[in-house]
């Protein structure tokens, strides 16, 4: 782990970049390789407002933060706050990744799907907004594609219908009747 430190308007102090070295390597432990990674901490002062600004780059680690207030030592402590945030969550993510898992991923419905069959799983699951059109709109769509059906909002009656082809070569309209 690599650190350069930039001051501006203000002389260096080795206390604050030992502080700071100390926080950092605190966010080392979330980081895969933290030796390849480059950290560059710019503390700046005008007038009364001090900032400070951290950068992450190294293997795929590109993150950054920046903190303003009127102490040098609370503007790095909510940086590396914020950086922390960061790293954990790039973190979780690897992790997730790793064992398989997508952000959406969760637990699916197992059922019977009859006496002397195994049991089943959902196993997929599409988010969709259905598009307002009317009957005869969707029916002109549901020719032209390859899919068996069409969910769809019909604009007359503002209701989720479901348009699907039948073996005969016609069309069925499923209207939900809710009471």
């Amino acid at each position: 782990m690599n650190i350069a430190y930039t001051f501006k308007n203000f002389e260096p102090s080795e206390h604050l970049k030992a502080y700071a070295a100390r926080r950092l390597q605190k966010l080392s432990r979330f980081l895969p390789r933290a030796d390849n990674l480059e950290i560059s901490v710019t503390m700046s002062v005008d007038k009364f407002r001090h900032r400070v600004e951290v950068q992450f780059s190294g293997d795929n680690v590109n993150i950054s933060a920046e903190e303003q207030s009127r102490d040098m030592y609370a503007c790095v402590d909510a940086a590396l706050e914020k950086l922390a945030a960061q790293v954990k969550k790039q973190a979780e993510k690897i992790k997730d990744k790793r064992r398989g898992r997508t952000a959406e991923q969760e637990e699916f419905v197992e059922y019977l799907s009859g006496q002397d069959q195994p049991v089943r799983k959902v196993v997929e699951r599409d988010h969709f907004e259905p598009k307002p059109m009317h009957v005869g709109e969707a029916a002109l769509q549901l020719e032209r594609r390859d899919d068996v059906f069409l969910v769809f909002l019909n604009a007359e009656t503002e209701q989720v219908n479901v348009l699907y082809k039948r073996n005969n070569g016609n069309l069925g309209l499923i209207v939900p009747g809710f009471k």
